[in-house]
């Protein structure tokens, strides 16, 4: 599994000529080390003031984030058995129309799967923002660069999530689906843009 490689290994595997761990798994990377530097900047012994609001504030959004980084890490190796499910569907015999029939149908519900983690990430990226509010609102001073290299993160690995949704979307015949995800997409990189502008302002202190 790419999370149980050290970083060295996992970085050297992201830079080989093989299609996996691609974009997808580093998105969901990215988001989770965002995830976990919030996780550390919420779990700090100081607040922003040290009122014991902050305090109560801070160690709720701590639990909400380490279970949000606990699903993103599992999106790491998620995403990457995606698409080799994508490449083995492609990979079928179409030698008769029985196995064209049955390469089409294993071709869509692979980019339906491919489709649906990075769209989790996405969700859970949004989510780990809406908790950078709280975090850059009552968490220690000194720590607000930390604070923003995680929104960062987080802004990146959506934004990364997102290419992966539409470009999986292209493929798929079911417009029910293709519509639903679509608009999806569009509320979560919304949201998750409004919430990292106000992490980012209060961090500012704004």
């Amino acid at each position: 599994m790419l999370v149980d490689r050290s970083v060295r290994d996992l970085i050297a595997a992201f830079a080989s000529a093989d299609p996996t761990p691609g974009g997808g798994s580093a998105s969901a990377l990215a988001s989770a080390v965002g995830a976990s530097l919030l996780q550390m900047v919420a779990s700090l012994p100081k607040t922003r003031s040290g009122s014991d609001q902050e305090r109560a504030a801070l160690a709720a959004t701590a639990v909400e984030l380490a279970e949000l980084r606990r699903q993103l890490v599992d999106a790491i190796d998620a995403d990457t058995a995606a698409y080799d499910q994508v490449v083995a569907a492609y990979r079928l015999p179409t030698a008769s129309p029985d196995e064209q029939q049955a390469r089409k149908a294993a071709i869509q519900r692979a980019l339906r799967a491919a489709t649906d983690i990075p769209l989790g990430v996405m969700r859970l990226s949004a989510l780990a923002l809406q908790q950078a509010e709280a975090v850059a609102a009552c968490g220690h001073g000194a720590a607000a660069s930390d604070a923003g290299v995680a929104v960062a993160l987080l802004r990146a690995g959506l934004h990364g999530a997102a290419f992966n949704v539409d470009i999986n979307l292209g493929g798929l015949s079911d417009a029910t689906y293709v519509e639903r995800v679509r608009g999806d997409r569009a509320r979560l990189a919304t949201g998750a843009a409004l919430s990292a502008e106000r992490a980012e302002s209060l961090l500012r202190g704004g």
